[in-house]
């Protein structure tokens, strides 16, 4: 599938001189769903990760046959160029460009760097109303696997069997096992730290003040630093997925590395009977 714009990153000025451009989509993805419903880009649909980027029953992402349907109905064609934003940084936004990449649409799509936070900020303009385009046929692609790490990946490397580096990007207090997770989230892993060889990257140190993303030399240094230079396969991890898809769309799209996304994260990882964990802060198990 072909895209214009081969940059993985648009500027806001971008995108507000395409509003009106019929081979541009612009979708939202944001942790709080809600709040596209009060003012969003001119143009932009909404998706809602919690129904429409995921299977409802499994511990899944949407199967091809839903998100297909999705962008059917956005009227999205196999040259369009996807735009993605949303709320907290682009959290979810990369998450949702995760996804499309899984099934094929990589190249189609790119972050608005800043997110709804410069947008905002910059007081461009937004509007309530819900967009509406004629359907079209877009055939997704299968699967590509390549992008997913999976819980015997991890402990593939995490025991030494396989080469990888492992990126954990949460805080460094869920990093070094001080707490479980940010505070106010329900979904815990019984465990505290981090999966033994991982190095600690958190997402913020790769952002501007702004939201944005660091310049392109800054953020391979930064990488550089904790010995990930694109010379073997990454993986990062973080909860469930989503800030750690933020990273793996800077080390992937912008860096250009081989890396997978461990969307199973800490939660799957943490609650697994007898995985190796690293641990150093004396909080090992929830409620001792």
């Amino acid at each position: 599938m072909s895209n214009a714009n081969a940059n993985p990153l648009v500027t806001a000025d971008w995108v507000k001189d395409n509003l009106n451009n019929p081979k541009v989509r612009i979708f939202e993805v944001s942790v709080d769903p809600g709040v596209y419903a009060k003012a969003h880009i001119p143009g932009a649909f909404n998706l809602d990760w919690h129904v429409d980027l995921v299977d409802t029953v499994n511990r899944d992402i949407a199967s091809r046959e839903k998100l297909q349907a999705t962008l059917r109905k956005a009227g999205v064609e196999p040259d369009t160029t996807i735009v993605i934003y949303g709320d907290h940084n682009n959290w979810f936004a990369a998450w949702g460009a995760w996804v499309l990449d899984v099934y094929g649409l990589g190249a189609n799509v790119q972050l608005l760097d800043g997110g709804r936070k410069l947008w905002e900020a910059r007081s461009l303009p937004v509007t309530a109303d819900v967009p509406s385009f004629p359907a079209s046929s877009i055939t997704l692609s299968e699967r590509n696997e390549k992008l997913r790490a999976r819980l015997t990946d991890v402990l593939a490397i995490a025991e030494g069997r396989v080469a990888a580096k492992l990126i954990d990007i949460r805080s460094p207090d869920e990093y070094l096992g001080k707490i479980f997770a940010p505070e106010g989230v329900k979904e815990l892993s019984i465990r505290a730290g981090h999966i033994p060889g991982a190095e600690n990257v958190p997402w913020a140190t790769i952002v501007n003040d702004d939201g944005t993303f660091k310049p392109i030399d800054e953020i391979r240094k930064i990488y550089a630093a904790k010995g990930v230079d694109g010379s073997q396969p990454v993986v990062t991890y973080c909860r469930i997925g989503e800030r750690s898809s933020h990273s793996w769309f800077a080390l992937k799209r912008i860096l250009g590395y081989e890396v997978r996304n461990y969307d199973g994260s800490w939660t799957e990882y943490g609650n697994s009977v007898g995985v190796p964990v690293t641990n150093k802060s004396g909080t090992i198990w929830l409620g001792k």
